[in-house]
């Protein structure tokens, strides 16, 4: 598969081409000028299901610059871990074994709160007493405090477009989608070796999907879960 027709001039002002290893991604920084949120469902309390819906379900005031699947997801696209949203759980944490990347131990979560987001191993956000305001679970983690997850091979068989999300502190997050389909050992370094996050989780791998707030830049033919979204500040 050929890497995807995207441009730099395309993307969204927090987002940039980086090549790794020989692979492209989309890199998009978000730092104290923008705000976070996720989003499952829409107005009718049913999942959005895409991220056309959700960028059609958005007003121009909102002011979204970018949105991104973010976690795994059940056949009626609910959360398949915890998941927070606006405060309110719809998804429990779940820390039981099981079949697939979401239970590739050490899995983790990714959370934001009163100061700012973090991402954990499901271990250690269980240990957590503070709340959180948004959160969803997936696996496995690709970075686990500066080292790669013990399962990844170097450089696998296993080629997929992915997305993930990494953080360099509280207030800097690192989202990437890869342009071509690289292996889990690859996109876990371009975390840890190119964008210098300490801890970095995988979202999803062959549903992958970007946009800006108006149009699809990458993926969007198969149906997202929980959706990433970031906007500006006012």
């Amino acid at each position: 598969m050929h890497p995807l027709p995207v441009a730099s001039g395309d993307l969204p002002d927090p987002c940039r081409i980086v090549e790794f290893e020989g692979s492209g991604h989309i890199v998009c920084k978000i730092d104290r000028r923008y705000r976070m949120r996720l989003a499952l469902n829409g107005e009718n309390g049913k999942p959005y299901g895409s991220l056309a819906a959700f960028i059609a379900g958005q007003q121009a005031s909102a002011g979204l610059v970018l949105a991104m699947n973010a976690g795994m997801y059940e056949p009626d696209l609910s959360p398949v871990g915890f998941y927070v949203e606006d405060g309110r759980m719809l998804g429990p944490l779940r820390k039981e074994d099981g079949y697939g990347n979401f239970f590739m131990k050490p899995n983790g979560v990714f959370f934001i709160g009163r100061d700012g987001a973090g991402i954990m191993t499901t271990e250690a956000f269980a240990k957590r007493d503070a709340g959180v305001r948004f959160a969803t679970q997936s696996g496995p983690m690709l970075v686990i405090n500066g080292k790669i997850h013990p399962r990844f091979e170097p450089n696998g068989t296993s080629r997929y477009i992915r997305n993930g999300v990494g953080i360099q502190g509280p207030h800097t997050v690192f989202l990437a989608i890869s342009t071509e389909p690289v292996s889990l050992g690859r996109f876990a370094r371009l975390f840890r070796d190119k964008l210098g996050c300490a801890n970095a989780l995988f979202f999803d791998g062959g549903i992958s999907a970007l946009s800006d707030d108006r149009n699809l830049l990458i993926g969007g033919t198969d149906p997202v879960g929980p959706i990433l979204a970031v906007y500006k500040r006012n």
